[in-house]
């Protein structure tokens, strides 16, 4: 019972040494260390050339804090493919840690993409120990030396051979000071940065001096200090030569040299010039001291001597781009919200209000008996129905589209007008045949793909969402007169609407369906008054009758009542099979045959081989409805109304009833068709399978062949049976019809009546997206470029995923016109480098090849070395954009000139004087030597010193390492 008291004893003395903060802070330092494995000796492959640029770079971040001031700590690394001779390299004694020997490994010198520590030290590995908040700052001495000590404790305590650096004073200025420990040497990492840069540092003698005077070396013939120079030069000018690319010129859009064709192409490439800046790098990377002079009355550092070139492009931040504009401009009319009627003004539609605003004026505009007059097809009446009325009410300059651009456009859209084919705009759907259903957009030479078009056009060029709106009521008034004039839509395809493209192609192809049953009927009818036999109806024998009975009426005089009758011409080919899909349920009763005095109507052909079971005549093929066309949302409200009726048996009931109409239609043309015949002659036309045949031996000893209904068509009171016994023999031209081509083109003609712009935009974005992508697809074909190649098959897949289904998010659009733009700047990029590095024009194969490789590199690399430096192709040519650019910058003001007296001879002496090279905005160099510190029989140890000068800019980055075996 005593013996936990004494414990608790001992805990309360140990209990006075706590931690300080300063303590805690190292211990936190060597915990990460350790977690990171980073403890113990460093060993690893010298590095190749190159390999910071080509490697990949990674990092790891942890948070700690000293007291409550919060560090981030980053362990910044090359990811190195693991060497065999890795345990080997480890046995070597008093081997340099690694970091050491990168500080003299000159095959990474000056690396175009790295960390600036990377550059500043060349090291392959380090670790850094920041303020985590963006406006810390460490800023006084005091504190800076105690993170100093701090990170010397740990690396101590640990013998961690990474080299670790505490960031100081504001973020901006990257000032970082550090230490790295490896057995029996230490290397201390400090830094100047200044704004003004003291005169004897601005050349070479100076930073030796400076370098000589830092390592402090006891040896009286000092050890040879190699150097590495690079320096950079900036070309902002292209004085000598234009950006090719002009904007369209929207006067030709419509006047008579370019006419309409124009309007079924977007537009490419960049305004201004994408690239705006060229750095040439000279460099001198392996030089000893002695072999050159540089100091502040001569220098020897001529750019075009530099043994290595290498050239970087500055690219123009996000390049003003015609494709990327016109999709933009576009993909904002998606978020307006007024309507057609509020922007043009209530006005312009007042006396259309009947027709587009409401259905029920329009169907009894349609039902009243007149005859319609129908006009040649010609563009001045066929087109501007609205005009006179919209002119009315305000003046002609007042309509946001003029005249000409509308029948520009109009002509273009439907060239049907004009009785010729527009030939401008050709068909590619070879390349893009199945682009379309994956973009759910429509395909390329349709008229949806073309309005698309025109409409981007419109918004940008002409009058915005204005111009848009005006199209598009045009549009509509288009659509409905084609309707009730009976012309068919151009530039869609026959048959019913395709579900794979975007839902107002299907209406528009919904809009031609009815426009072809009723043109269709219309003939019947005329050529019934005129008693000629409608085609394919040749062998009814009981068909005057109902002629004379509709003779007298107007083609107009139909509704939808139960009474009427309709001339319901088919396809004859498309005969069969119209309801094959619809619940079939089975069970025959027997004696349901028709009776057989009844005249025969709507035969289309004999079947061939039937015959029907009991009168034994021929078994004919009848003339049948087909089955009503369908867009996407009404056959998704029809599995709405469908869902909704329940799983109820008198649900299941009506469900079948609605999905059967069809099939009920069919079997009142067989009946009539085939007087006397039965459910078994149907079932053997209608479904063959339904119809089970057996070889019997009947009481004579014959085989006979007994045929009788499937399983499911013996189910008691199925679908087909019952259907069968409802079913009267009334032959297709005088059933309902299945599909009411009125009622359908009024609702389609209301649905586009009532788009806004916005709902139109976002209706044919997908169109607009399918052009983009194949305007950029052609011009990449002419630039063969791989990195772009990949990003199209990207946004192909991209879009495909996004666009497939109902209204995607906005976010998601915007990334595919990102994307988008982001092509074609690159092509524009591509395109100014070539005109700038003459590829063109190259006469020399070889060279034209090499210049190709050059500027395509220039697009991918971040750097890009010049082969034969300033005397290889691309060589000269940029040493003549910089003589270009100077002797531009270098011309007197032409008044000042012709002031100017003296010989000629004078004159060409004062132009000879202009340097071929601007002053350098950088210069680089890299001080290196190996010395014994601090005493003459210490190890020799690496020393290094980099030093930066720009415009307002001084920085020093020394590495100066000793030997603490004796220290």
């Amino acid at each position: 019972a005593l013996s936990p008291q004494p414990e608790s004893e001992v805990f309360e003395i140990t209990g006075f040494t706590t931690a300080s903060e300063w303590e805690r802070f190292i211990s936190k330092i060597e915990e990460v260390l350790n977690d990171w494995k980073l403890i113990g000796i460093s060993s690893g492959k010298p590095l190749e050339k190159g390999v910071y640029t080509t490697g990949a770079w990674e990092e790891k971040s942890d948070e700690i804090s000293f007291a409550d001031f919060r560090f981030s700590i980053t362990h910044h690394y090359l990811v190195q493919e693991p060497s065999d001779k890795d345990g080997k390299e480890e046995l070597v004694e008093d081997a340099l840690p690694l970091p050491m020997q990168d500080l003299l490994c000159m095959n990474n010198d000056f690396p175009p993409r790295a960390h600036c520590l990377v550059r500043w030290y060349g090291l392959h590995e380090f670790v850094v120990i920041a303020p985590a908040a963006n406006n810390d700052a460490v800023l006084s001495e005091s504190k800076c030396n105690l993170l100093l000590s701090s990170i010397s404790i740990a690396l101590g305590n640990t013998g961690c051979q990474v080299p670790l650096f505490v960031q100081i004073h504001h973020k901006w200025r990257r000032m970082y000071v550090g230490e790295c420990h490896g057995p029996g040497v230490r290397t201390d990492f400090e830094m100047v940065h200044l704004r003004k840069v003291p005169n004897q540092y601005t050349h070479l003698s100076g930073l030796l001096d400076i370098f000589k005077s830092k390592i402090g070396c006891p040896l009286t013939p000092l050890p040879p200090v190699s150097m590495a120079i690079r320096l950079t030069y900036v070309l902002q000018d292209w004085q000598q030569y234009f950006w090719p690319q002009q904007p369209p010129d929207i006067d030709a859009l419509v006047g008579g040299e370019v006419g309409g064709l124009e309007f079924g192409k977007l537009p490419f490439g960049a305004c201004e010039d994408p690239i705006s800046e060229l750095h040439l790098a000279t460099t001198w990377p392996h030089l000893t001291e002695g072999i050159i002079v540089d100091n502040d009355v001569y220098s020897d550092l001529d750019p075009i001597q530099a043994p290595q070139w290498s050239v970087r492009v500055r690219k123009a931040d996000n390049p003003q781009c015609l494709l990327g504009d016109f999709l933009t401009e576009f993909f904002k009319l998606c978020r307006r919200k007024e309507s057609t009627d509020e922007i043009l003004g209530r006005s312009a539609f007042e006396e259309e209000g009947k027709e587009v605003a409401d259905i029920t004026h329009a169907l009894s505009k349609l039902t009243e008996p007149a005859p319609v007059p129908i006009h040649k097809l010609s563009v001045t009446n066929m087109v501007h129905s609205a005009k006179k009325k919209i002119r009315k009410h305000r003046g002609v300059d007042e309509s946001p589209l003029n005249n000409e651009v509308l029948n520009t456009i109009l002509l273009f859209l439907f060239p049907d007008a004009a009785d010729k084919l527009a030939d401008g705009f050709e068909s590619r759907t070879s390349t893009s045949a199945n682009l379309f259903s994956q973009f759910k957009s429509a395909p390329s030479d349709s008229l949806t793909y073309k309005l698309a078009l025109c409409l981007c056009m419109i918004n940008f060029y002409h009058g915005g969402v204005k111009g848009v709106a005006h199209l598009w009521q045009e549009f509509v008034l288009e659509m409905r007169y084609r309707w009730e004039n009976n012309y068919l839509i151009p530039g869609l395809a026959n048959g019913p609407p395709d579900l794979r493209c975007c839902l107002l192609h299907q209406k528009l192809q919904m809009l031609n369906c009815c426009i072809e049953r009723k043109k269709a009927r219309d003939e019947g009818k005329r050529a019934s008054v005129s008693d000629r036999s409608p085609g394919g109806t040749s062998g009814d024998a009981g068909k005057g009758a109902d002629q004379e009975k509709e003779v007298g009426k107007s083609w107009e005089s139909w509704s939808d009542s139960e009474e009427e009758f309709f001339e319901c011409l088919s396809d004859t080919e498309d005969f069969k099979g119209n309801g094959q899909e619809n619940g079939k349920k089975g069970g025959a009763k027997e004696g349901n045959k028709e009776p057989a005095n009844l005249k025969p109507e709507g035969r289309l052909h004999p079947h061939g081989k039937l015959m029907l079971l009991h009168p034994g005549e021929p078994l004919y093929i009848p003339i049948t409805q087909e089955p009503a066309p369908m867009t996407e949302d009404l056959l998704e409200e029809q599995s709405e109304v469908l869902a909704k009726l329940g799983t109820s048996a008198e649900g299941a009931h009506l469900r079948a009833r609605m999905q059967s109409a069809c099939l009920l239609s069919d079997m009142e043309s067989f009946k009539a068709a085939n007087p006397g015949c039965c459910l078994e002659d149907f079932v053997r036309w209608y479904s063959p399978r339904d119809y089970i045949e057996e070889e019997v031996v009947d009481e004579k000893g014959n085989i006979v062949i007994k045929g009788e209904l499937s399983a499911r068509m013996k189910i008691p009171s199925n679908m087909w049976v019952e259907a069968w016994e409802t079913a009267k023999p009334v032959p297709a031209r005088r059933q309902k019809r299945l599909f009411d081509d009125t009622r359908e083109a009024e609702k389609v003609l209301h649905y586009l009546a009532v788009q806004k712009p916005a709902d139109l935009a976002r209706h044919l974005l997908p169109c607009i997206i399918h052009a983009a992508v194949l305007k950029v697809k052609e011009e990449e074909a002419l630039e063969d470029i791989s990195s772009v190649k990949k990003i199209i098959k990207q946004i192909i897949s991209h879009s495909s995923k996004v666009l497939r289904f109902p209204n995607p998010e906005d976010k998601k659009l915007e990334e595919i016109i990102a994307q988008i733009m982001s092509v074609e700047a690159i092509i524009a990029r591509a395109r100014s480098l070539k005109a700038k590095f003459g590829v063109e024009k190259c006469e020399n194969e070889e060279e034209k090849e090499d210049l190709q490789r050059f500027v395509n590199c220039l697009l991918e690399q971040p750097e890009v070395s010049v082969i034969g430096a300033g005397r290889g192709p691309a060589g000269s040519i940029i040493h003549k954009l910089f003589v270009n650019a100077q002797r531009v910058s270098a011309v007197p003001p032409l008044d000042e000139e012709l002031r100017r007296s003296g010989s000629s001879e004078e004159r060409r002496l004062n132009t000879g004087a202009v340097s071929d090279f601007p002053p350098p905005t950088g210069r680089e160099v890299i001080l290196r030597t190996t010395v014994p510190r601090p005493a003459p029989y210490s190890k020799p140890l690496p020393q290094r010193m980099y030093s930066v000068l720009t415009k307002e800019d001084f920085r020093l980055a020394g590495a100066f390492s000793a030997d603490t075996t004796f220290f």
